[in-house]
């Protein structure tokens, strides 16, 4: 295995809410992802997921409050807890996700930003 660059991985996609692949570790994916706008309410029922902000500000959304994660935070949601990740202020943000391979995109939700396939980069 050779050292992965995300900053040089962020620059071959350009498309919103569409993530990428960029490594499988045991079970879990290591995914690349560039948000901007409003997600989807959803959960995921029997997985957890990691969202590592790269660059800028990710706004996570639950019922009952929102969590800021800056820049070089971490936030895990826990499996079966709805959340809709947002951004502010038009600005596109770049997220690293850990996350089971079984993990659906928008869970059991079927939307128009639902992907099934991650193309691997």
């Amino acid at each position: 295995m050779k050292p992965i660059n995300l900053n040089e991985k962020f620059t071959k996609f350009s498309k919103q809410w569409h993530p990428h692949q960029i490594a499988i570790v045991d079970d879990m994916q290591v995914i690349l992802a560039k948000l901007k706008g409003e997600f989807v309410w959803h959960s995921h029922e029997h997985e957890d997921e990691l969202f590592q902000v790269v660059k800028g500000t990710l706004y996570m959304q639950f019922r009952d409050r929102t969590e800021i994660v800056n820049e070089g935070e971490i936030i895990v949601v826990p499996k079966g807890v709805e959340h809709n990740p947002i951004t502010k202020n038009d600005e596109e943000v770049h997220v690293l996700l850990f996350e089971k391979l079984s993990t659906a995109h928008t869970g059991n939700i079927k939307h128009a930003k639902t992907q099934t396939h991650y193309p691997k980069i």
